[in-house]
């Protein structure tokens, strides 16, 4: 690619990194070597830290740099930044994954102390287990005795999980587990005991299958719960006991939507952005962490849960509202308007009439006018020169048409005045309806400075 990143020197930090793995196909998958901290709770489609060590290496980012992720997720990006001693900041919407984004780049704990307390944090709730009289252990998790009386969330918390994704009896462990933790009050080691507790749920305790979609799986009408989460703070004291001699960085998340950037971060302080937003398609981030998010008290009502997709850019139907204007951004714009005239006629010829089919074109418009209001908004705080890498991918979810994100999201930054260095594929992976080969790219971008 052509041009310089901002801070382009000899020194940079990450100079003698591989060149991209584009076409691998193993290149989405994590890494034995970079577990410690991404490990320890982490989307099931988040992209890997290999790829954002990848364009720190192309964009010359180095020690005095700062690297911004406007939809930070779990934190890929910003944690990376800080395991190699780079500035970085983080936007997310999501309360849940903003905790885990804010939680993993926290590395203040002592891991001595760490494991002390999770210690004793779990002698009080094996305690609590056994005065309820409910064992934790793997060889009690096929004996369920029917008739001890079990913790469970209100009914407005337990309507907004998807049915059946926990058992009653792995919930009882769970809220056992959560008050010990908040019994303690607002101990140092609190928010990390919640993320490792976040993590345990959602991969051993709970029903949940992750595919395409978050889904329910078999039954568990049992599993440890105390067990696996020691497991998990173990895994956390390690690292941080590992990291411990890192350079320190500076790493912080907001708790924003990425459309109003101006509004959390000061003009000109970026020299490059790394980031994955969603994509458009019929996936309800909001569902990826909905169990988690209602348990660790983020989510409490439908209330909370309209708040919090208001916040996102609309890529899916359940997250559209009557008053969205968005698609203001590209009224007009031909091949955006082709395609959501093509989703209408395949509707109609279909005899699709759901509430949600009907919404398809619209959404369409709605998550290109978001990218471009987060595109004109993000000028305002980048330094010139600053260079910007987004992953997206192709989408067919909207009745088989075909969205070429990729191409789509660098015209409009060219029309906000970016200059498109490159699309570079990543990866390739096969469409459940069509079996069509879907390209997922970077696109890569430069800012000139007004």
């Amino acid at each position: 690619m052509a041009g310089n990143g901002p801070g382009v020197d000899e020194g940079s930090v990450v100079s003698a990194l591989p060149q991209p793995r584009s076409t691998r196909p193993d290149a989405n998958r994590l890494s034995l070597g970079d577990r410690a901290v991404h490990d320890w709770y982490r989307f099931v489609l988040s992209y890997p830290p290999h790829l954002v060590r990848d364009y720190l290496q192309k964009f010359g980012v180095n020690e005095r740099s700062v690297v911004l992720d406007p939809f930070c997720g779990t934190g890929t990006t910003i944690v990376e930044c800080k395991k190699l001693g780079i500035a970085s900041v983080g936007i997310e919407a999501n309360p849940m994954a903003h905790f885990a984004s804010r939680v993993k780049v926290d590395w203040r704990p002592a891991p001595d102390g760490l494991m002390e307390h999770a210690l004793s944090m779990s002698r009080r709730a094996y305690r609590a287990l056994e005065q309820d009289g409910v064992e934790d252990g793997p060889l009690f998790s096929g004996m369920v005795d029917t008739s001890v009386s079990l913790r469970t969330l209100p009914p407005d918390q337990m309507d907004l999980l998807l049915a059946g994704s926990i058992s009653p009896r792995p919930l009882h462990k769970v809220l056992t587990l959560l008050a010990s933790l908040d019994g303690n009050g607002d101990a140092p080691y609190r928010d990390h005991e919640l993320l490792a507790l976040a993590r345990v749920v959602v991969q051993s305790s709970s029903n949940l299958k992750f595919g395409p979609e978050v889904g329910v799986g078999p039954t568990k009408p049992d599993a440890p719960v105390i067990g696996p989460w020691l497991s998990a703070m173990r895994a956390m004291s390690t690292d941080l006991r590992d990291l411990g001699d890192r350079p320190t960085a500076a790493a912080m998340v907001h708790h924003a939507d990425a459309r109003d950037i101006p509004h959390v971060l000061a003009p000109n302080s970026i020299d490059a952005v790394i980031t994955s937003p969603p994509y458009p398609n019929e996936k309800d981030y909001t569902r990826t962490t909905r169990l988690e998010s209602v348990l660790l008290g983020f989510l409490r009502s439908k209330s909370d849960l309209r708040q919090l997709k208001r916040g996102l850019v609309r890529s899916n139907t359940r997250g559209v509202y009557k008053g969205d204007d968005d698609d203001h951004w590209v009224a007009g714009h031909g091949e955006i308007d082709r395609i959501a005239a093509d989703i209408e006629a395949r509707r109609i010829e279909l005899g699709k009439t759901s509430g949600f089919e009907r919404q398809y074109a619209r959404v369409t418009k709605l998550y290109f006018g978001g990218m471009a209001r987060h595109l004109a908004e993000l000028r305002t705080v980048l330094r010139p020169g600053a260079r910007l890498a987004y992953v997206v991918g192709d989408q067919a979810s909207y009745l088989r048409v075909m969205i070429r994100t990729g191409q789509l999201l660098a015209d409009l930054a060219v029309g906000l005045g970016f200059e498109l260095v490159g699309i570079d594929l990543f990866r390739t992976r096969l469409a459940t309806a069509t079996k069509e080969q879907l390209r997922e790219e970077v696109v890569v971008l430069r800012w000139p400075g007004f």
